[in-house]
């Protein structure tokens, strides 16, 4: 049997921020945590960054939330002519940014980059740019991981930097191998950019199911506000627009009954104008909405007036059924997790949840756009026949094992490696 022959190498995570539950935050654990294994040591540079400062570079204006990386993103998708001081100031602090750049590379040893996002959606431009500028003057061996274009983004559209976003949001290096995590995403970057890419799908570790629930959560249902005989729906998501909650609340008024709907994240970084329609759109319904960001976090704690904080493991076993109403995904990190914990779901047929995922034969509760009175009974089906709840979600688990398992990762990364720095095979 051939095996990969890989020396360990020293690999450089390269982001906005690595910190919170966001999606480009986890999958970035899991990428690590697999070349880990393997015998590699990462390390981390972004502007906001949880991980061990003995592996971390942190440069407060590569995160996208930085005041001044704020005012740039502010003024380049509301104007259509640049001025010349925005010109400037992308251009001193991309320079700032670079100088660091160089700097973790040196102190780390850095073999190879994987940028994580940061070269993918433009939230910062300069970092967007440094990152270009820097694996031009070096060559360094880069995985460009996309998980969301700017072209995906309406907000983006009108702009005053086009030039910007054509040089870097990919850019076309020869250095750069580009990884995406769907099959339109690959389409679209060779028709926009002309350039290939491989499909590694978000995963989860499929081979290590999840610990059963302990002491800790005992009181789970009561601290987040549920009464023993009221139906759990999860929505374990931000309240973001593309997110669909409108439809997770309709859903659970039309089911009946007592129930509430919980949502796990925040608004992040496009605002809460979105949760205040939702909040407001549970009230004209009637539906028991609890949004739950203050005590569902990364880890588990306890908040400034002592209430305990759950990791959003915790709260999957407790949930009767997860909501996933999504208009628009890049892959569905939810979707895996519901699969993980072996619960039912309900999911909007969102465009790569048809062409990447429902073909490997999954089974969940689908609507087209809208729900329906198939799709309440559906729901009430699964809540009132737990054996049917059951082997669906056996079902789903055994598939995902085969298709977004940690092993399946592991393959294409030991590829990715093999094509870069040309090891060979051992028998």
């Amino acid at each position: 049997m051939l095996i990969p022959s890989i020396p360990s190498r020293r690999i450089g995570f390269v982001s906005t921020r690595f910190s919170t539950n966001d999606g480009v935050s986890l999958e970035t654990h899991k990428w690590a945590h697999v070349l880990e294994g393997l015998g590699h040591q990462v390390f981390y540079f972004a502007g906001l960054c949880d991980r061990p400062p003995e592996v971390s570079y942190v440069v407060p204006e590569a995160h996208f939330d930085h005041p001044e990386i704020r005012e740039i993103h502010n003024t380049a998708y509301q104007l259509r002519i640049r001025p010349f001081t925005v010109t400037r100031r992308i251009r001193e602090l991309q320079w700032h940014i670079k100088q660091h750049l160089y700097e973790f590379i040196k102190k780390f040893g850095i073999e190879l980059l994987i940028v994580e996002n940061a070269l993918s959606i433009p939230m910062n431009i300069p970092l967007g740019l440094a990152l270009t500028e820097l694996i031009a003057e070096t060559g360094l061996p880069t995985i460009g991981h996309h998980h969301d274009f700017s072209w995906e983004r309406k907000r983006f559209l009108v702009n005053c930097v086009g030039d910007f976003l054509d040089m870097s949001f990919p850019p076309r290096l020869p250095s750069i191998k580009h990884v995406v995590i769907n099959t339109l995403a690959a389409n679209q970057i060779a028709r926009r950019k002309g350039v290939g890419s491989s499909v590694i799908p978000n995963v989860m570790d499929f081979d290590h199911p999840p610990e059963p629930p302990d002491e800790y959560c005992a009181s789970l249902r009561a601290d987040l506000g549920i009464a023993p005989d009221e139906y759990f729906f999860l929505q374990p998501t931000r309240v973001v627009r593309r997110k669909g909650i409108e439809h997770a609340i309709e859903l659970v008024k039309r089911v009946g009954g007592k129930a509430r709907l919980v949502i796990s994240h925040e608004s992040g970084d496009e605002g809460d104008e979105y949760k205040e329609h939702v909040r407001s759109f549970a009230e004209l319904f009637g539906v028991n909405v609890i949004f739950s960001s203050d005590v569902i976090g990364v880890t588990r704690g306890f908040t400034t007036d002592g209430r305990k904080v759950y990791s959003l493991e915790d709260i999957y076993p407790y949930c009767d059924i997860v909501t996933y109403p999504s208009v628009m995904e890049g892959f569905g990190n939810a979707f895996l997790e519901a699969i993980y914990f072996r619960k039912p779901l309900v999911v909007n047929n969102y465009t790569i949840y048809s062409t990447d995922i429902e073909p490997k034969g999954f089974k969940a509760i689908q609507f087209e756009g809208f729900i329906t009175e198939d799709t309440v009974k559906q729901v009430k089906i699964i809540l009132n026949d737990p054996d049917l709840a059951h082997s669906m979600a056996e079902h789903n688990y055994k598939l995902a094992q085969k298709f977004f398992s940690y092993r399946a990762l592991q393959q294409q990364l030991e590829a990715l490696l093999v094509s870069f720095f040309g090891e060979g095979f051992s028998e």
